[in-house]
């Protein structure tokens, strides 16, 4: 139950450029939304309003994709080592709470190959140990790598806040119960945009509300709700 004055965790429907996969289009943290150019002031505002966030408006190499070229926490945001120069000094300047470095890697799609909250981060089995470092020092949490449901790129199959987290459907109870541990959260398996397994693709969350994709579904909505506005594990 809601207590007085405590915001109402609240998950909503969105489209962004006429489709409904969100997620490769932002990413969110408990402060900031990063968004790329061209969204209309309503769905800003909007986005603003449900994830109670600043946003920030960027691209990374010239691309919108932003959900796909970043990834990160509270304390910090990994960036895709595509991003110019002058992309790299507007975030640095938009955020200077955080800590923002770019991961020299093989490896490019860095949204899809890490994903964190303030306990921990899911990251890429096939890094680099230099690039695992990178991410622990930076999101200042220690970085486990996995697979889920046998899919290495953990960051697009997870949607992970400090209060839930939303997985590949074809994870095994003993994978849930493992992440769960690991990362401090409840942790639950689901889907979105009517059934697409790589949750990450339509959907964006934080602590204060969550952002679904357009072709969502009740009962989808209803599994986010459950997953992503849970009480942390003690």
């Amino acid at each position: 139950m809601t207590q007085k004055g405590e915001r109402r965790f609240e998950v909503v429907k969105m489209s962004l450029f006429g489709n409904p996969n969100i997620g490769v289009y932002m990413h969110v943290t408990n402060d900031y939304a990063f968004v790329p150019p061209g969204l209309t002031g309503e769905e800003k505002s909007a986005i603003e309003e449900i994830l109670d966030v600043e946003i920030i408006e960027t691209t990374v190499a010239g691309s919108r994709l932003l959900g796909i070229m970043l990834a990160g926490n509270d304390n910090g945001l990994i960036i895709s080592k595509a991003i110019e120069p002058d992309e790299f000094n507007a975030i640095k300047k938009a955020v200077r709470d955080l800590n923002v470095e770019i991961l020299e890697s093989r490896n490019n799609a860095v949204g899809n190959l890490i994903v964190a909250n303030g306990k921990a981060a899911l990251v890429y089995p096939y890094f680099e140990d230099r690039a695992v470092k990178v991410v622990e020092d930076v999101l200042g949490v220690e970085a486990y790598r996995v697979s889920i449901a046998g899919i290495p790129t953990v960051g697009s199959v997870a949607v992970i806040t400090d209060r839930g987290g939303l997985i590949h459907p074809d994870a095994t109870e003993e994978e849930v119960k493992s992440l769960s541990r690991i990362l401090g959260v409840p942790i639950e398996t689901g889907t979105v945009n009517f059934g697409v397994s790589f949750v990450r693709t339509g959907l964006v969350a934080n602590t204060k509300g969550a952002i679904a994709g357009e072709d969502t579904t009740g009962p989808e909505l209803a599994r986010i709700q459950v997953a992503l506005g849970g009480a942390s594990v003690e």
